[in-house]
C-alpha cells in the first residue's frame, strides 16, 4: 500500500506495509464463504439421499388381571380367664409325744433266714462308675498333648462336613495316672464322636488323684468336644 503524506516542506510519498491482522482478516471472509458452500453442499447431499423413514409398531398385548376372593377374616379368640392364685400353705401343727421312742432292731425280729442274700459276685471298681472319694483330684499331665489326641481321632469326613458334638466320658484312672476304662455317660448322638472321644481319652496321662497323701483310683468325668478350628 502506497499512502501520500503532506508537510509543510511539501508533499511526501511513503510505503505502507500490510499488516498481519489484515492479513488475517482477508483470508478469514475467504474461509468463511467456503464453509458455507461446503456446508450448504454437505447439507442438501444429505437430505437428498438419506434413506425414508417409517414408523414401527410398538403395540402391546393386554395382560388380563383375574380377581381372587380373599379368605376369610380370622376371628381371633379372646385371651383366657386369668388363673386363680394358689392358696397359700399352711403348716399344721402335731403334738409329739415325748416318749415315743424306736424300737430296736434285734434278731428275734429279724431273723438271719429273712434277710437277703448277699451279692453273688463282687464288682470291680473299674468296671462300672462309681463314687470314689478323694481330697486331691486328677489332673492331666499335658494338655497340648491331649487337645492333639483328640484333634487326631476327629473323623476325617466330618471335620470336612463341619460336624462336631460334645461328649461327656466317664474315665476310670488307677493310681499311676494310666486311664483304665471309659464309658460314654452323655452321647452326642454321633456314634463315631462316641467311639472317638473313649479311644482319645485311654490316651491320656494323669497325675493321679489323692485321698490324704496317698494316690487313689478314682473315676472322672470328662467333656470332649469335637469342632473345626479355623487355620
Amino acid at each position: 500500500m502506497v499512502a501520500q503524506i503532506e508537510s509543510e516542506r511539501g508533499p511526501a510519498r511513503a510505503e505502507i506495509f500490510e499488516t498481519a491482522n489484515a492479513r488475517f482478516k482477508r483470508r478469514c471472509r475467504t474461509c468463511v464463504w467456503a464453509s458455507l458452500i461446503v456446508a450448504t453442499a454437505v447439507h442438501f447431499c444429505v437430505l437428498r439421499f438419506f434413506p425414508a423413514l417409517s414408523a414401527a409398531d410398538v403395540g402391546f398385548d393386554v395382560v388380563e388381571f383375574e380377581a381372587i376372593d380373599l379368605p376369610p377374616e380370622v376371628e381371633i379368640p379372646p385371651p383366657p380367664e386369668r388363673i386363680a392364685r394358689p392358696a397359700v400353705p399352711v403348716v399344721a401343727t402335731t403334738n409329739l409325744d415325748e416318749d415315743v421312742t424306736i424300737a430296736p432292731t434285734t434278731f428275734e425280729e429279724n431273723p438271719v433266714d429273712r434277710l437277703p442274700p448277699p451279692p453273688s459276685e463282687t464288682v470291680r471298681l473299674s468296671e462300672r462308675p462309681v463314687l470314689t472319694p478323694f481330697t486331691v483330684g486328677p489332673r492331666l499331665k499335658d494338655r497340648v498333648r491331649a487337645q492333639r489326641i483328640v484333634q487326631s481321632k476327629y473323623p476325617q469326613h466330618l471335620q470336612e462336613a463341619n460336624i462336631g458334638g460334645v461328649v461327656l466320658v466317664w474315665a476310670f484312672i488307677d493310681e499311676q495316672g494310666v486311664v483304665r476304662n471309659s464309658v460314654v455317660r452323655q452321647t452326642s448322638q454321633i456314634d463315631v464322636l462316641d467311639e472317638a472321644a473313649l479311644a482319645a481319652v485311654r490316651e491320656f496321662r494323669f497325675v493321679p488323684a489323692l485321698l490324704r497323701d496317698t494316690n487313689v483310683p478314682v473315676w472322672i468325668s470328662i467333656p470332649i468336644t469335637f469342632a473345626v478350628i479355623d487355620p
